[in-house]
């Protein structure tokens, strides 16, 4: 018998970097399928949004600021098109992103509801997208098929 210890698969190897959490193998949860559609929709509706912004832009005074408007929605599509694609693959990191965009679908959603005109539909599918959404990517069946460990590294 030894006086060291042996590392157990479970706890960090002391010449090693910690072991990360182990994901559920099997097939891809439901709940996380879901969370990457609605991420990858949204996605999809920013690019939209900012070729049209560009396109109906183009034949107004103001190029300079529909080009801009556009380019940003194109940036901004990048959040929700890489989350929905790090879910897909089951990566720990893309939970963030996906929850940030959901959070910053909210706001939007709530000032398209402000509005007279056909926008409130887009504000109440924005909205209930954002929070289905907010509720796929919290639960904790998805926290554990990406390895996101709880509070306390649990």
């Amino acid at each position: 018998m030894s006086a060291q210890r042996k590392p157990t698969p479970a706890s960090p190897s002391p010449a090693g970097p910690p072991v990360a959490p182990e994901k559920s193998e099997g097939p891809r949860p439901g709940r996380l399928t879901a969370a990457a559609v609605i991420s990858g929709l949204e996605g999809l509706a920013l690019l939209a949004g900012g070729i049209a912004m560009i396109a109906l832009g183009a034949g107004d005074g103001d190029v300079r600021s529909s080009v801009t408007g556009g380019l940003t929605l194109l940036v901004l599509a990048l959040l929700p098109l890489t989350a929905a694609r790090g879910l897909l693959a089951r990566r720990s990191w893309s939970r963030g992103p996906a929850v940030i965009t959901q959070l910053l679908a909210l706001p939007v959603a709530y000032s398209l509801l402000q509005v007279d005109s056909v926008a409130i539909w887009a504000g109440i599918l924005l909205g209930a997208a954002a929070v289905v959404g907010l509720v796929l990517l919290v639960h904790p069946a998805t926290a554990q098929a990406l390895g996101v460990r709880g509070p306390g590294g649990e």
